[in-house]
């Protein structure tokens, strides 16, 4: 009898071992069957997400906190995209690195920032060539979420329906912030409506909110900050009365310390543009980080503690 039981027992314990194996592949398996999207940044990779739903699986080439301008892709990420169902990368010569990530990989790719106006950089060095920082507009990465609503319906036509209602959830979502912006921004006297930054990364943002922008530098190199770069910007600070600047998470705010030394304007705090922050950070998804910095901004020119 207690023979009979001890194999009962060893019956059962195999089958819920067999139990946990089957489960763990097939949750592989409805991993494996569902479609890859690479993206370039952890940016487009949370957008992505929020559009795909549960019927993708998004990963970002880039890890929070990197910084995208200069990346340098290693063999294991042009083995990754190379197993990819499709890439999206921001486009307007942010990715300098991407055409030759690409070359040879016969993975189709599209640009997400497709259908916005570009905006020129306004620096001598970059005549002609766009500002690629267009994500950092809530309404430009509506167009963005549309394109990528489009992209996803192609690659997976089952569930059009679904990345289109996505989309049009997440359009809401970043037209509330947007929205918002302009609300708190009209507390703020119209001579000193200036975003005063270490790059300049916010020209899409400024045009959109009626700010005027102010920068050291055009592109993500601290190490430009000359001379004539700091001079120009207390220049502008001190002809404005500019309550208070700011610099970006991923550079060195030595240069922006050298205007409020100079002009007594405050550093209104750190701005996030490139890349999300780790999940227990500030900034962990785009919407985050769009609100962050649009709080940060308001708080510091109107002199309100952020909401």
């Amino acid at each position: 009898m207690r023979r009979g039981v001890r194999r009962v027992r060893q019956v059962l314990a195999v089958a819920g071992i067999a139990a946990v194996v089957g489960a763990c592949a097939s949750a592989e398996r409805g991993e494996a069957d569902r479609p890859v999207v690479l993206t370039t940044f952890t940016v487009l990779a949370d957008i992505a997400a929020n559009v795909a739903g549960e019927h993708l699986v998004v990963e970002s080439i880039t890890k929070p906190g990197a910084e995208i301008h200069g990346y340098e892709p290693t063999p294991g990420d042009i083995r990754k995209a190379a197993q990819a169902d499709l890439i999206l990368d921001n486009g307007l010569n942010l990715e300098a690195w991407f055409a030759r990530f690409v070359d040879g990989i016969d993975v189709p790719h599209v640009m997400v920032s497709d259908g916005i106006v570009p905006l020129d950089i306004s620096a001598d060095a970059y005549a002609g060539l766009p500002n690629p920082h267009a994500w950092m507009s809530p309404l430009n990465v509506q167009i963005y979420a549309d394109n990528m609503a489009t992209a996803f319906s192609e690659l997976d036509p089952g569930n059009a329906a679904d990345y289109a209602a996505n989309a049009a959830e997440y359009r809401r979502e970043l037209q509330q912030i947007h929205d918002d912006l302009l609300a708190r921004l009209d507390a703020v006297p119209a001579a000193q409506r200036a975003l005063v930054t270490c790059e300049g990364a916010f020209s899409y943002l400024a045009r959109d909110t009626g700010l005027t922008e102010k920068y050291i530098w055009p592109v993500n190199a601290e190490q430009q900050a000359t001379p004539q770069q700091i001079a120009s910007t207390i220049e502008f600070v001190d002809a404005n009365d500019v309550p208070a600047v700011f610099c970006e998470s991923t550079v060195s705010d030595a240069p922006m310390q050298r205007v409020v030394e100079a002009t007594g304007a405050r550093l209104g705090g750190v701005l996030f543009v490139d890349s999300l922050s780790e999940a227990d950070g500030p900034v962990p998804t785009y919407l985050e980080l769009i609100r962050h910095d649009a709080e940060t901004i308001t708080a510091a020119l109107t002199g309100n503690p952020k909401s």
